[in-house]
């Protein structure tokens, strides 16, 4: 079995019409999940109500994030919705879906702590734009960093790696982990792109961060010695007791908002790297905008992640 968190909350965060981040994304994928013939190895799980939480998510989210970051886009949501940024909406309910999608990774946390198997939290917003004093790039929250040093908190867990692969660099998460020994961050993303981050020279204060930036065009060819080459010593280097996966799926040839030529059957191979690693995977969504290789991507994951033997 293999656990996906996901709850129809998650559709509550309206970003408004022709958005790219929108409810229909995490709509296709799960259609697409119940229609596999695997479907019955799927453990459907909702993540934990905020108010069954909330002292403690609070706490966490202010060790990541501002208390003025909080309060502005709790502001925001009372106030009816608006923008964060030119690219980044809120609805009435963004708030408080921002703070489920937190939760539902925690929950990524501890069901992969408590099994020493995958899990996949599909949720809304993604998160890996998001800095400490500011939402950015359609993340409000950010979900991998606040997952990274929840699990630092429990028992047995020294060191976490985040491993991102969507197609745009993970600015807030490098920034908001980059400064502590115990957790590495890997991130290969198209170069240029947005938000024009994210340089090979830049190695964390503790040689603890790995950025790969990939030439538009670039297809599994080159993703595969990026990863035989650089990312998997690196990981194996760095020894993380918890892999955490910013998986966007925006890397894909058909994706509206990049220009990398990945099939959703690479990311099939992007994960058995990362099993090779550790069966202690949490896999957050992040990116991805074509529907259709957007599904078939994830299903590609979770496939490999079910037929792997642990």
């Amino acid at each position: 079995m293999l656990t996906v968190i996901y709850s129809d909350e998650f559709l509550n965060h309206k970003t408004g019409l022709f958005h790219p981040e929108r409810p229909e994304r995490l709509t296709a994928i799960v259609n697409a999940l119940k229609s596999v013939s695997w479907t019955q190895q799927l453990n459907w799980q909702p993540p934990t109500p905020v108010m069954d939480r909330l002292e403690p998510l609070m706490t966490l989210l202010k060790q990541v994030h501002t208390p003025s970051h909080i309060q502005r886009l709790k502001t925001i949501a009372e106030q009816g919705g608006g923008y964060v940024d030119g690219d980044t909406p809120m609805s009435a309910e963004s708030y408080e879906v921002a703070l489920l999608a937190v939760s539902g990774w925690l929950d990524g946390v501890d069901q992969v702590l408590t099994t020493g198997r995958p899990a996949f939290v599909l949720a809304r917003p993604p998160g890996h734009h998001a800095e400490a004093d500011r939402g950015m790039g359609f993340c409000l929250f950010s979900n991998a960093a606040i997952a990274a040093y929840y699990a630092l908190q429990q028992p047995d867990i020294q060191k976490v790696a985040i491993l991102d692969w969507d197609v745009h660099h993970g600015n807030g998460t490098q920034a908001l982990v980059e400064e502590d020994a115990r957790i590495a961050y890997c991130s290969l993303h198209q170069s240029p792109c947005y938000p024009g981050t994210g340089y090979a020279e830049e190695h964390g204060a503790y040689n603890n961060v790995l950025n790969i930036p990939m030439s538009p065009g670039s297809t599994i060819e080159l993703y595969k010695p990026a990863f035989q080459h650089y990312i998997l010593p690196f990981l194996q280097k760095f020894q993380p007791d918890l892999l955490i996966i910013s998986a966007g799926y925006d890397a894909n040839a058909d994706d509206p908002l990049a220009s990398i030529s990945l099939q959703p059957q690479d990311y099939g191979l992007l994960t058995e790297y990362c099993l090779q690693l550790t069966s202690q995977i949490v896999f957050g969504l992040e990116g991805g905008y074509d529907l259709p290789s957007l599904s078939q991507s994830v299903l590609e994951t979770l496939e490999k992640c079910l037929s792997a033997a642990f």
